[in-house]
């Protein structure tokens, strides 16, 4: 991207898909570059939103760069890389990119849905959406470069996000919890009587 590096950088990792919301970024672009902000999307997908991504690269080059593929390596660098991680999907029953964006420290902007709602701290360790809408996604996007402005708050931010643990052995122990809560109410005498 040829522009400023002082505004925040959003970034986009995913298959380019209605379901993904990727028609909203498109359709935010010219605002978000108002903001100021730049935008990074990395993705395949269906052609309609390929060709919306494009469109919009061609419309916004000095804000916007677009790579169409996938190459997990680059997918990685740009999620640690970029300053806040856009997931507007309309739904999303678990997703892992908002688990990573926040532990590399790049708080994501996430639709109120499915597992985002449940890995993303609205103003804590993220920013969500209250609709998949374009309007929702500049609102909260908005709320996003406005708390990068502050570096007190984003650092928090991103302390907070890399702070949580999204692990397989925090899951485990969460599983073992409730297994043991169970067996031992299970276990307990009858005080029916009889």
């Amino acid at each position: 991207l040829g522009g400023d590096d002082q505004v925040p950088l959003f970034a986009c990792v995913s298959r380019l898909a209605h379901q993904k919301g990727i028609d909203l970024i498109t359709e935010a672009a010219a605002k978000l570059a108002e903001l100021p902000a730049q935008l990074v999307v990395l993705g395949s997908g269906e052609r309609e939103m390929v060709e919306r991504v494009l469109a919009a690269q061609s419309a916004h080059p000095q804000a916007l760069a677009v790579r169409i593929g996938f190459d997990e390596e680059l997918a990685h660098l740009i999620e640690a890389g970029a300053d806040i991680f856009l997931m507007p999907s309309r739904y999303e029953p678990c997703g892992m990119n908002q688990m990573y964006s926040q532990r590399y420290g790049t708080p994501p902007v996430g639709n109120a849905t499915g597992g985002l709602i449940d890995t993303i701290e609205d103003g804590v360790t993220g920013f969500l959406m209250r609709e998949a809408s374009t309007q929702a996604l500049l609102e909260t996007a908005n709320r996003a470069v406005v708390a990068y402005r502050d570096a007190a708050r984003w650092r928090k931010l991103q302390t907070s996000g890399m702070a949580r643990d999204f692990s397989w052995g925090r899951s485990a122990r969460a599983y073992a919890e409730i297994y043991a809560r169970v067996r031992s109410t299970s276990s307990a005498p009858s005080r029916t009587g009889g």
